[in-house]
C-alpha cells in the first residue's frame, strides 16, 4: 500500500450499502480493509486493521449506548481517526448525540455519492489540519438561554454565528464537515427555541445576544451618513 493512501473500514447491517460504501471509497482511493455487519465485530475489525476511517452505518432500533462506546473507542484509541455515521435523516435524537460524540459527519442515508464524498474527504481535511498545526480544536462557546428557556447546544451556536455572518446552507455544511440535511436540522431547532421564523430573525437575535463582534466603528459611520 502508498504511503499516503487512507485506509477504511465499514461497519453497516445492511450488505447492499457495504457494497455501495466500498465502491465509493475505492473510487476515491481509500483502501477498504474490511467490514462488518454488527457494532461488536466492528470494534474487532477496528482493533485489528488500525484504519485511518470508521464509516458506521447505524438506525434506531440499535443500542445506542453500544454504538456510542464504539466512537469512543475509534476515536480514543487514535485521535487522527475519524468516523462518519451514515443513518435516517429524520434521527433527530441519533443526529444530536452523533455530533455530540465528535463524529467527523453524519450523512443521511438518502445523500449523494457526491455528499457523501465531500463529508469522507472533509473528515480527512480537518484531523491533517490539527494535527500539523500542533493545536486542539478549538473549544465551542457556551450555552445561552434563549426566549424559550431552553439551551442553545454547542454546535447550534456555532451553526448560529455562521447564519448571522451570511453563510448559506451549502457553506455551513462544508464549513462544518456536516451535510445539508444536518444543517437544515439544526435550524429548524433554532428557530424553534429562539422563536423566530427565518435567518434574518435568527441574526438579529445573534447580534442583539452578543454572539458577534460589534461593528467597525468606519463602518457604523458609513451606515450614519
Amino acid at each position: 500500500m502508498e504511503k499516503n493512501v487512507k485506509a477504511a473500514v465499514i461497519v453497516d447491517a445492511y450488505p447492499v450499502w457495504v457494497d455501495a460504501m466500498s465502491s465509493l471509497l475505492l473510487d476515491m482511493g481509500i483502501e477498504v480493509r474490511g467490514s462488518a455487519g454488527s457494532v461488536a465485530d466492528g470494534r474487532i475489525l477496528v482493533e485489528t486493521h488500525n484504519p485511518d476511517l470508521v464509516i458506521l452505518g447505524v438506525d434506531e432500533t440499535e443500542n445506542e449506548s453500544d454504538i456510542w462506546e464504539l466512537v469512543r473507542m475509534c476515536r480514543q484509541s487514535t485521535p487522527r481517526r475519524q468516523v462518519v455515521i451514515i443513518g435516517s435523516p429524520n434521527a433527530a435524537r441519533l443526529i444530536t448525540n452523533a455530533l455530540a460524540e465528535g463524529v467527523a459527519a453524519y450523512c443521511a442515508r438518502t445523500a449523494s455519492d457526491t455528499d457523501l464524498e465531500v463529508a469522507i474527504r472533509q473528515s480527512f481535511e480537518t484531523s491533517i489540519s490539527y494535527a500539523l498545526g500542533g493545536a486542539a480544536a478549538p473549544s465551542p462557546p457556551p450555552a445561552l438561554q434563549t426566549e424559550s428557556g431552553e439551551e442553545l447546544t454547542q454546535r447550534e451556536l456555532q451553526i448560529l454565528e455562521l447564519v448571522a455572518e451570511g453563510h448559506s446552507n451549502a457553506q455551513l455544511a462544508r464549513n462544518l464537515w456536516i451535510t445539508e440535511q444536518t444543517v437544515k436540522f439544526h435550524l429548524t431547532n433554532i428557530y424553534r427555541k429562539l422563536k423566530v421564523s427565518n435567518r434574518t430573525e435568527a441574526s438579529r437575535w445573534a447580534q442583539l445576544h452578543g454572539l458577534l463582534p460589534p461593528l467597525p466603528q468606519t463602518y457604523a459611520k458609513s451606515r450614519r451618513t
